[in-house]
């Protein structure tokens, strides 16, 4: 045996309130539940008994002061309804006639030989001291019913003594004991089922709450749990998960756009610093050419001042080109700094076809071999409008055509078509030239990027980059299609200039 048993009996409950801490809750609220109805059945029920003995005894005692008034044999008592019956005794009786010094002179009994009190040797003053008081005595036998004695004194000096058993009304106690038992039972079977179902149906908005809560916790931040009455705790919890819920989201949010921004921001820095790298490096590539040219032409010159004029003006024509490339690649390049600073360009209607009817004829005086021609998109008639600065726009379809002049060999045709499409102006030059590879097609518009890397053709480098620029300012696109061997598509799309709300006539007076 344990020498501390108060440590065994703290070890044994702080054990159950381990176990019962880890059960599910619907378990705890339905056990206690449980626990609780059959403490006040318990109670309910041996306070039932306790007042039914009390009241059965009281009956017997009362029967038993009946009994021992002064006569012999006591009669027994008398259904007091008209037409009644005597009564019995409310259990077997057994009546004994004692001698002063307390010995049996008489016996007067219903009960068999095996079922008789035990009744004490009592002297006439020691009945006398118990005034008629009952008392419980045990049968001789061991398993006898209990007995209730009343002793009183006799005008002769003896003392009767009688004696009822308790059987019946143990029995009926009994019986009351088995009926709280099993309706107790019944009723807490019952209510077990009953706390059950309302326990489960009590906690599903919890249920809900936990489900939600997982699938926010896998990444739906959209979900919210159900709303349910809002004066129950429940859903006044609800409510208030719903709105820290979405302050979380606009904050996950928030914070994922500024992660996301910054990553593109990051990516805008290291790509504008390479292409910042890039064109230094091209353009210090390109302006080193020209100078190169005219260094070696200023010395060719230095070197032949007095031998031939006509070499000393060819190599100063020499010169003035390459300083005039130079001085063309310096404004791309001052033209394309002013585009990068997002400067705004003058805006008023522009009509697209008239501008490209000009760029085709100065096109036909720059290259009367080609046939260079103008076509109408889409069979469209009327004016092509759109909304922008028309030298710059001028300039785009100049560096296309250009671009389709200087790439292509002498005398290939080319059209310049122009057409609306819905509420947008196409404008595409189209040449049937050698045309270029898909991967030309993704770079063309770079800045200095050329597809013959001998760099073998004219011009800056910078023209479709600057109709790029251009073009996306007025918040178009420019495209290429091309394949080699089939010529080469280049392709502005603008918007159209909105239409001019109608002025309403003026109602007469």
């Amino acid at each position: 045996m344990s020498r501390h048993p108060s440590k065994a009996v703290r070890g044994i409950a702080g054990g159950l309130r381990r176990q019962l801490s880890r059960a599910p809750l619907w378990l705890r609220l339905v056990s206690a539940t449980l626990l609780l109805v059959t403490l006040a059945i318990t109670a309910t029920g041996l306070f039932a008994v306790r007042l039914l003995r009390s009241y059965l005894v009281e009956r017997v005692d009362q029967q038993l002061r009946v009994a021992t008034a002064p006569r012999d044999p006591p009669p027994p008592p008398v259904d007091p309804r008209p037409g009644g019956r005597p009564q019995r005794y409310f259990g077997l009786f057994h009546g004994v006639v004692l001698g002063p010094d307390g010995r049996p002179a008489r016996t007067i009994s219903e009960s068999t030989e095996e079922h008789t009190p035990d009744l004490p040797a009592l002297t006439l003053a020691e009945v006398v001291e118990l005034r008629g008081r009952p008392f419980t005595v045990e049968s001789r036998d061991a398993g006898g019913p209990s007995w209730r004695v009343v002793a009183v004194p006799t005008r002769d000096g003896q003392s009767r003594m009688m004696a009822i058993s308790l059987a019946d009304v143990d029995a009926t106690v009994s019986q009351l004991v088995l009926i709280v038992a099993v309706g107790g039972g019944c009723t807490l079977v019952v209510l077990g089922f009953v706390c059950y179902g309302l326990v489960r149906r009590s906690l599903r908005p919890l249920r809900q709450i936990a489900s939600t809560a997982n699938d926010i916790a896998g990444g739906d931040l959209s979900r919210r749990v159900p709303l349910w009455a809002g004066t129950t705790e429940v859903g006044k919890l609800g409510r208030s998960l719903n709105t820290m819920l979405a302050q979380i989201e606009v904050a996950v949010r928030e914070r994922e756009e500024a992660a996301e921004s910054a990553r593109e921001s990051a990516t805008a820095a290291r790509r504008s610093e390479e292409l910042m790298r890039r064109f230094m490096a091209d353009a210090s590539h390109e302006l080193r050419t020209p100078l190169t040219s005219i260094r070696g032409f200023a010395e060719l010159y230095r070197l032949g001042e007095e031998k031939d004029l006509a070499e000393a003006v060819r190599l100063l024509s020499r010169i003035e080109g390459q300083a005039a490339r130079m001085g063309l690649l310096v404004e791309d390049m001052l033209l394309l700094a002013r585009l990068d600073q997002r400067r705004e360009l003058s805006r008023r209607p522009v009509d697209l076809l008239s501008l490209a009817a000009t760029v085709v004829i100065d096109a036909q005086t720059l290259a009367p071999d080609r046939r260079i021609e103008l076509v109408r998109l889409y069979g469209g008639e009327g004016d092509v409008i759109v909304t922008g600065d028309e030298p710059r726009l001028a300039q785009v379809l100049n560096n296309l055509v250009t671009n389709a002049l200087t790439h292509t060999p002498p005398g290939t045709p080319f059209q310049v078509r122009v057409g609306v499409h819905g509420d947008q102006a196409v404008v595409e030059v189209a040449d049937e030239g050698p045309g270029f590879s898909e991967e030309v097609a993704e770079r063309v518009f770079e800045r200095f990027y050329r597809a013959d890397p001998a760099r073998s053709a004219g011009g800056s480098g910078l023209g479709l980059s600057i109709a790029a620029t251009l073009v996306e300012a007025h918040g178009g696109i420019v495209m290429a299609e091309s394949e080699p061997g089939k010529g080469a598509l280049f392709r502005v799309i603008l918007p159209l200039e909105p239409p001019q709300p109608q002025p309403q006539p003026q109602p007469k007076a």
